[in-house]
Formats: C-alpha cells, sequence, structure tokens
C-alpha cells in the first residue's frame, strides 16, 4: 500500500483494524473455546459432546458474524469516525473497511474449523489452510493493488484479502468434511441452538475475546490521542502507528501460534489427569515463548530504521523519525511478555475462565488504557510509547507471578497421581 498508494494510505489500515481485531477475537474466541471443550471431551472419550460442540460452534459463529457485519455495513461512516478516522484518510478508509466486513463470515469460520482442527490432532491440516490464505493474499495484493494489474490501490488490497479468505474457508471446511476428520460437521442441522455448548465455549473463549478485542480499543484510544497531541497532520503519525502494529502483530503472531498449539496439548492431558505432561509442555512453551520475545525485542532495538524503511516509498524523514523513536521504548515490555501469553492460555486449556479472564485484562484493559490517558498528556505521542513498555511488562511481571503458582499446583498433582 506503501509503494502502491501513499505513507498516508498505510492509515487506512490502522482505522480499520479496530474491526479487523474485533472480527479476529470473534474467531478466536468461538475456535479456542470449543476446541478447549472438544480437546477435554476427546480426552475422557465423550464422542457426543464432541459432536455437540463443533455444531454448535459453527452456528454461534455464523449468527454472530452475520450481526457484526450488518452493523459495519449500516454505520460504515460512523464506525469510521469513531476509529479516529481524519479528513486526510478516511477515503481511504472507507475503501478498505467495506470489503473487509464482507470478508467477516469466511475469515472468522476458517478461524473456528483451524482450531477445532488443531484440537483433533491435524496441526498439519490448520497449518497448510493458514499458509493457503497467507499466500493468496500475497499473490492476489499486488495484482489488484498496483497499475500493471487492477491498480485499485487500497481497495484493490481489501478485496484481495476477502478473496484470500473466502480460499482459505474452503480449503479448511473440505478438509473438516473428509472422512479423515472426526469432527462430525452436519451441515443439515446447523441451525439447531445448543445452549449448553455455546454457552460452555463462549465462557471458555471469553479471555481470548477480551485480549484481542481489547487491542481493538487500545487502537481507537491512540487514534484519538494522536489526534489531540500530534505535532502537525495527525494522519503521518496514525500510519506510523499503523506500521509499528503491523510489526508488532506480525512478531507477536508466533507466540499466539505456539499457545494455540499448546492449548488442546494441555487440555487434553488435564482431562486425562496426566498433569506430568501438563508441567513439561507449559514449561517448555514458556522456555521457547521467552526466548522468541526477548530475540524480537533485540531485533526491533537494534534495527528500526530499516524496519521503518521498507514501509516508505519516498523514505520520508519525519515518518522514519516517528517510527525510531516509538521502537526505543516499545520493544522493552517483549523482555517478560511471554508469561502473560503463556498463562492466559493455560487457564483456558484446563478451564479456569475467571483467571484467563484477570490475565487478559492485566495487560490491555487494567495496564494501559488508564497509563496511556496519563503520560500522553505529560510526555505527548512519546507518552503512548512509554505506555506500551510499562504495560507489556507489569502485565508480564504479574503472569510470572501465576506461572510459579501454577506451575508448583501441577507438581504436586502429578506427585499425588503416582501415590495414588
Amino acid at each position: 500500500i506503501a509503494y502502491g498508494a501513499n505513507e498516508i494510505a498505510i492509515g487506512a489500515l490502522s482505522i480499520v483494524m479496530p474491526l479487523q481485531t474485533l472480527i479476529f477475537a470473534v474467531g478466536l474466541m468461538i475456535g479456542m473455546g470449543s476446541a478447549s471443550v472438544f480437546s477435554r471431551a476427546y480426552g475422557r472419550d465423550d464422542p457426543q459432546t464432541m459432536k455437540r460442540v463443533v455444531n454448535a460452534a459453527l452456528f454461534f459463529n455464523g449468527l454472530l458474524s452475520l450481526l457484526i457485519m450488518g452493523v459495519g455495513f449500516i454505520f460504515l461512516d460512523e464506525l469510521l469516525i469513531f476509529f479516529g478516522a481524519t479528513t486526510s484518510n478516511i477515503g481511504y478508509a472507507k475503501d478498505y473497511m467495506f470489503y473487509i466486513v464482507l470478508s467477516l463470515v469466511p475469515f472468522t469460520s476458517a478461524i473456528v474449523l483451524n482450531n477445532l482442527t488443531r484440537a483433533e490432532g491435524r496441526a498439519k491440516v490448520a497449518m497448510i489452510s493458514l499458509l493457503i490464505g497467507a499466500f493468496s493474499n500475497i499473490i492476489l495484493d499486488p495484482i489488484f493493488i498496483f497499475d500493471f494489474g487492477f491498480g485499485l490501490g487500497v481497495k484493490g488490497a481489501a478485496i484481495a484479502t476477502l478473496f484470500s479468505k473466502v480460499i482459505m474457508f474452503s480449503y479448511i471446511l473440505s478438509q473438516s468434511l473428509s472422512k479423515k476428520s472426526i469432527l462430525k460437521i452436519n451441515l443439515s442441522s446447523l441451525y439447531l441452538f445448543d445452549a449448553q455448548m455455546i454457552k460452555e465455549t463462549v465462557i471458555i473463549g471469553l479471555p481470548t475475546f477480551v485480549r484481542n478485542s481489547m487491542m481493538a480499543f487500545v487502537t481507537i484510544a491512540v487514534h484519538h490521542l494522536i489526534n489531540q497531541y500530534a505535532n502537525g497532520d495527525p494522519a503521518i503519525y496514525i500510519s506510523v502507528y499503523g506500521v509499528i502494529n503491523r510489526i508488532i502483530v506480525m512478531l507477536l503472531l508466533p507466540g499466539f501460534g505456539l499457545v494455540q498449539g499448546m492449548i488442546p496439548i494441555v487440555g487434553f492431558n488435564f482431562g486425562a489427569r496426566k498433569y506430568n505432561r501438563v508441567y513439561d509442555t507449559v514449561k517448555l512453551s514458556a522456555r521457547f515463548l521467552m526466548t522468541y520475545f526477548v530475540i524480537s525485542a533485540i531485533l526491533m532495538l537494534l534495527f528500526p530504521e530499516p524496519l521503518f524503511k521498507m514501509f516508505t516509498k519516498e523514505n520520508d524523514a519525519q515518518f522514519i523519525a516517528i517510527g525510531v523513536t516509538a521502537f526505543r521504548w516499545i520493544p522493552i515490555g517483549f523482555l517478560i511478555l511471554a508469561f502473560q501469553f503463556i498463562m492466559s492460555s493455560v487457564y483456558q486449556a484446563v478451564g479456569y475462565p475467571v483467571r484467563a479472564f484477570l490475565i487478559a485484562l492485566s495487560r490491555q484493559m487494567i495496564i494501559f488504557i488508564p497509563l496511556v490517558y496519563i503520560l500522553t498528556p505529560m510526555f505527548g505521542i512519546l507518552g503512548i510509547w512509554l505506555t506500551y513498555a510499562i504495560s507489556d511488562a507489569l502485565s508480564g511481571l504479574i503472569s510470572f507471578g501465576f506461572y510459579r503458582f501454577e506451575m508448583r499446583s501441577f507438581k504436586q498433582l502429578s506427585l499425588m497421581n503416582e501415590n495414588e
């Protein structure tokens, strides 16, 4: 988009990001919630519950996605203004958002099926579906964005995203309906309302929704603070923030991938009362994730300028300078953030939704939102970057305390099992 349009057009992605985040959060809530129920039922050999939760998850996801889509189309302009659009970027944002709303149902459905596919032990199929979606987008983006193709700019990027989500959903659905799958999808009875399974899915998946949807509200808050405290045109700052978000999300996604892979393993073994395997899985995951986040933080601290130069065709000095300043502070919180990811997911896997909910809230709602409204008036835009570093570090420290406590508990349960 930066090369096919300009740096300001990147702001369109940042403006629409709250909606994309909410869409992603809905899919993950239902997907990870149902996957947790499915994994535990699988561990105790309960095929009836396995079948019920799969069909209930697909029904509820379709219903909720259609409702959000309707709201998105009816209040398109109002939502963009609420998300922080300015006169400089609202046109780009409107072009982009229309097709993102249109992609809602296939995208969330693909996320749900992806989580359930991992829960049944077909991680390779789940991975292939994501790769199909990603590579489809990579191939279609330049065709729709640049003049050698359709030359649609920002709108082309959104259309490419829509098509890639449809392709991804088509693949994962066909695999879920195959004889190799144990998901037992009953398309003829998807309209049936299974209140008990929907309730359990939402309760378990709610922390995931909160953790991810909070990113949407954080983005909205930051957009409005940028509009209020930026020196000059806030659109350039929103574009920089859009790039920062994309880089951070790109770096966080492997973390999400690891904990999503961890959840069905922990859920299965917890349901089977194999607490020693739960302990080993959580410990290994924490080590991997901690190592990964520390390396990511170091790379961001050492190479901020090359990262931002990738996103500006004209090497805009202001654009690069704002980004470099941000990356002097934001990566600091990454050094201990791994434990927040681990513990929120562990509590989901073992069916402790309240604890998972509190851990998920700590980073963005309890710490970030109040802090950003304190530090930004004090330090200007710098206050936003400081808030990222402090909130990530504090939530990581809190989660580390829970990690130590629960690891001792798993060890004790394992010893009790051995003595029985």
